[in-house]
């Protein structure tokens, strides 16, 4: 099936499009269309047609692109109304559903919502800075004592050899 569709031409960041007559599989890569009919600039908005070719091949089947349609729509070369785009965001699609008749036939019971946990925050306990961890304090005196005693362990000595 052949397609009047857009064929890009020009540089990067500066488009400008050939209106070309193509087969509906092929990408109209390298001139490898069957015929140009016109030229459509989006920076400028020009836009030029021949009008006389782009009503022989909708007479004999071809079918405009949607950006095409408006466009030969907006510069009256053909009338009617404007398509929508084709174009769809997968996110508004809405799901299909499972009808109750389609759904498989299972002899599960209908479970029943859980209840819902409402879950206090955490709050984490810092200690206060003023409270430090008890310690047992012995008597100045006893601590002395038991320190010498320590140190007063009887060591052996080696005699000292020669």
């Amino acid at each position: 099936m052949l397609m009047i569709r857009l064929f890009r031409i020009g540089k990067k960041k500066q488009p400008s499009y050939k209106v070309v007559v193509t087969d509906k599989r092929n990408a109209p890569a390298r001139g490898r269309f069957v015929e140009e009919v016109g030229t459509y600039n989006p920076l400028t908005k020009e836009a030029a047609f021949n009008k006389e070719r782009i009503a022989y091949w909708l007479k004999t089947g071809a079918q405009a692109s949607d950006t095409v349609h408006n466009l030969l729509i907006q510069n009256k070369v053909i009338e009617g109304e404007k398509r929508k785009m084709a174009f769809k965001k997968k996110a508004e699609e809405p799901a299909p559903e499972v009808k109750p008749a389609e759904a498989p036939m299972a002899e599960e019971k209908p479970t029943e919502p859980e209840p819902v946990k409402e879950e206090t925050p955490a709050v984490e306990e810092k200690p206060a800075e003023t409270e430090q961890p008890v310690v047992e304090e012995k008597p100045a005196e006893e601590a002395l004592k038991e320190e010498p005693a320590a140190e007063e362990k009887p060591t052996e000595e080696t005699p000292a050899q020669s």
